[in-house]
Formats: structure tokens, C-alpha cells, sequence
């Protein structure tokens, strides 16, 4: 990815990725993004990178999940929880509740679903 970044750098743009950190990064990233998977954990090079860490919720189970991961990124990483998109409904009720007793987590979604946009 050095090469891509280093072009798009040069041209005067700023470079994002998403990623799940399973693998090592390559390139020079204004904004990563960490969301970790549990069948795949992040390398812990990658807990340090991370400017924000997104983690979807897909049960209740996830909540401990996401807890344990915003302790390996550092103080200032921003923290979001996102429903997975099956179980929206039945998550965002839950996820509100956990923001408003863990005001230093936001609430990510995907709008573009919302939207009806692949």
C-alpha cells in the first residue's frame, strides 16, 4: 500500500482504511479505522495505529468484547458500537443504553443500508 498512499499523499489527499488488523499495514494512513473480529484478533501494532475503533454488535456478549478491545488502543482513539445489520432492531435499543452509562463510546451506523445504497 506504500506506493498508493505515498501517490495519493502526494497529491495533496488525505488516506483512510478500514480494517480488521488481522494483518500487517503497509502504507502511510491519516485515519485508521480497527475493527476487530474475534475469529481474527488484531495485531497488536495495529491497537497502537488506531486513531478509531468500531466494534459491532451482534449480541449482548459483544458489549464484554468491545470493553476488552478499546483497553489495548490507545487513550485518545475514538470508540464506536455498531449493530449488525440483521439484528438492528433488536441491538440499538441495547447499544443507546450502554452510550448513555459509557458516554466515552458513540453509536456508528450504517446509513448507507438505510439509505438502500449496496
Amino acid at each position: 500500500m506504500g506506493p498508493l498512499t505515498t501517490g495519493l499523499k502526494n497529491k495533496g489527499m488525505q488516506v483512510h482504511i478500514e480494517t480488521s488488523g488481522a494483518y500487517p499495514l503497509s502504507g502511510s494512513w491519516d485515519w485508521i479505522c480497527l475493527s476487530p473480529k474475534k475469529m481474527k484478533m488484531p495485531l497488536p501494532e495495529v491497537y497502537e495505529a488506531a486513531h478509531e475503533l468500531k466494534v459491532i454488535i451482534f449480541n449482548k456478549h459483544d458489549f464484554a468484547f468491545a470493553k476488552a478491545e478499546a483497553e489495548k488502543v490507545s487513550s485518545t482513539c475514538k470508540l464506536y458500537l455498531q449493530p449488525e445489520w440483521s439484528v438492528r432492531e433488536k441491538m440499538i435499543p441495547l447499544i443507546t443504553e450502554f452510550v448513555m452509562d459509557n458516554p466515552e463510546w458513540h453509536v456508528s451506523l450504517q446509513t448507507h443500508k438505510y439509505l438502500n445504497i449496496p
